[in-house]
């Protein structure tokens, strides 16, 4: 008996009235061993549906300590193992474990504590003096026990009577909170499609207002040019040698008035060509580009800008088998190392280039005035100049077309800068773009029926526009996160190509509002952006379905990302 623990009993069932005995001492030694009154109960009803059926058999109840403290008692008789017996079945619901084994039964009962030697030792000694009642003694008690537990019933069901009426109570204030609740979400609802629609309204009203924009800039630009270019010609007439001759004075205002006309066409020549991009009207004319004939040019026009004390230096560019269009690259590349030399008194200019993967870097610096923190966000905002540039000249019309150039060449322009120490701007491109003789290879397109595209360049808007051409039957444009919202719970798109940062509100705000309305909670939407991602939260982009780098935009990228659709 080692492996069933100590033994503290052993009793013979030689006939029924030793079942009664039987659950007695079952009940006597769940007591002394520290079982509650339940448990206790429980031990003497299994013992008295097992003895029914085991006469004959010897019983011993022990304590054991492994794997945890608890009460094993064994049935023993030769009879046990070739009958099923249902008191067994029965027992099995009140003890822990009951198993059947070769000729003898094995019942336990996890106990609360540990037992002692001592403590087994007392009860052995206790079950040894005492007597074991009559059968109508233990009758007696059973009856009491039955009682006891129909008094406990009674007490549980009056309770659950009791927690079934505040339930009651508690569930008709639920559902007059949730009518009011829903009256006033109907409410709310209504003034948001109200909203909505103003919004939309607005949102033509902006689309208008900015078309209306650009064909003014761009029929002024062309109404003043023919002025400005008369004027220009005129002066040059009149100081040329061969005219009348002049006055010093007069030479000499002549030559202010010449140089002011040349400034002001400059300006008018900004103004057409922000207007140009703006309305897409800007095709790039792909093709092989010489880098090293590009920044030789590049080095010999502007080095005559440079002040006595800034030095100019453009490195060699590698040989990386570039595709692009060399007027637009040049527009961009002139137009950095003119503003880099403009707020650049003493130090260094200098342009290099190097080839990363399957793209093409070129890198601007200077050591000049810098851009102060608080405004290098704003510096590729259009008519914005930063403190220090407009005693140096210019527009503010400059960087924003020179990012809107990049973004239509499939590139991207940043910007890193240290106030009083200079300013880096690094164009990225790729070496082959998605040209539109591409597509001849691209095999079937996917389709979707309509898409959204929500930025706020409409160079990127422009670009996103020729991509999806051939994969969706329509294209929507949206400048801003309240556009945006109201064409999608209008036109409820197929896909949607999502900017973050956008004047009025970044994307994740309206990655935040699509998926709070069940109607356009699934649409998918692509992140498109040259912002770092890891500004934003992960739980900011948690209802996008991928996050796609401007610089990395392409043909391929697009066909692939919307093929992913496909279920």
């Amino acid at each position: 008996m080692t492996g069933d623990g100590a033994p503290i009993l052993r009793m013979v069932l030689a006939g029924e009235h030793d079942v009664f005995v039987l659950r007695q001492r079952g009940r006597e030694v769940a007591a002394a061993l520290g079982l509650e009154h339940q448990d206790q109960v429980r031990v003497a009803t299994a013992m008295s549906e097992i003895g029914r059926e085991a006469l004959g058999a010897e019983v011993t109840f022990a304590a054991a300590s492994e794997p945890r403290p608890h009460l094993v008692i064994v049935v023993s008789s030769a009879a046990v193992g070739n009958q099923a017996l249902e008191g067994v079945r029965a027992a099995g619901r009140l003890m822990d474990e009951v198993r059947v084994e070769d000729e003898r039964i094995v019942l336990t009962r996890r106990l609360p504590a540990q037992v002692d030697p001592e403590r087994i030792e007392q009860a052995r000694n206790d079950l040894a003096r005492s007597t074991p009642t009559t059968a109508l003694d233990e009758l007696s008690v059973q009856n009491r026990q039955l009682v006891t537990a129909l008094e406990e019933v009674q007490a549980h069901r009056d309770e659950l009577l009791h927690l079934n009426a505040e339930l009651e109570e508690t569930n008709r204030g639920v559902m007059a909170l949730y009518t009011q609740l829903s009256e006033e979400l109907e409410q709310t609802n209504q003034g948001v499609v109200a909203l909505y629609a103003e919004l939309d309204e607005r949102s033509a009203q902006l689309r208008e207002a900015n078309e209306a924009k650009s064909r003014f800039l761009a029929n002024v630009s062309h109404e003043l040019r023919a002025p400005v270019t008369a004027i220009i010609g005129l002066t040059r007439l009149l100081l040329d040698p061969r005219s009348e001759p002049l006055t010093s004075e007069q030479t000499h205002q002549l030559g202010l008035v010449q140089g002011s006309a040349a400034d002001l066409l400059a300006r008018v020549n900004d103004l057409l060509d922000l207007a140009k991009a703006e309305s897409g009207r800007i095709e790039p004319n792909w093709g092989p580009i010489d880098l090293v004939a590009v920044f030789g040019q590049l080095r010999g026009t502007l080095r005559p800008l440079a002040r006595p004390e800034v030095q100019l230096d453009v490195d060699e560019p590698p040989a990386a088998g570039l595709i692009c269009d060399e007027l637009l690259l040049t527009q961009i590349l002139r137009n950095l190392l003119t503003n880099a030399l403009k707020f650049t008194d003493r130090g260094t200019v200098g342009m290099g280039a190097w080839v990363d993967a399957d793209r093409l870097l070129i890198a601007v610096t200077d050591t000049g005035i810098g851009i102060p923190f608080a405004e290098q966000a704003r510096v590729f905002e259009e008519f914005h100049q930063v403190r220090g540039a407009r005693q140096a000249g210019g527009t503010g019309l400059g960087l924003p077309y020179a990012r809107r150039l990049a973004a239509l060449l499939g590139g991207a322009l940043t910007m890193v800068s240290e106030p009083g120490e200079g300013s880096t701007f690094t164009l990225s491109l790729p070496l082959r773009p998605a040209l539109p003789e591409d597509a001849q290879d691209e095999g079937p397109l996917p389709q979707v029926e309509r898409a959204l595209v929500v930025d706020d360049d409409p160079a990127a808007r422009h670009l996103l526009r020729q991509l999806l051409a051939g994969i969706a039957d329509e294209v929507y444009e949206a400048a801003d996160v309240r556009s945006g919202l109201a064409i999608a719970v209008r036109e409820r798109p197929s896909v949607i190509f999502l900017d973050l940062r956008m004047p009025g509100g970044d994307g994740t705000v309206l990655l935040a509002d699509l998926a709070a309305l069940p109607d356009v909670a699934g649409i998918p939407v692509f992140v498109v952006t040259a912002a770092d991602v890891s500004d934003f939260a992960p739980q900011e982009l948690a209802h996008a379905r991928s996050v796609l780098a401007k610089e990395q935009l392409t043909r391929r990228a697009v066909v692939d990302l919307v093929a992913g659709l496909r279920p």
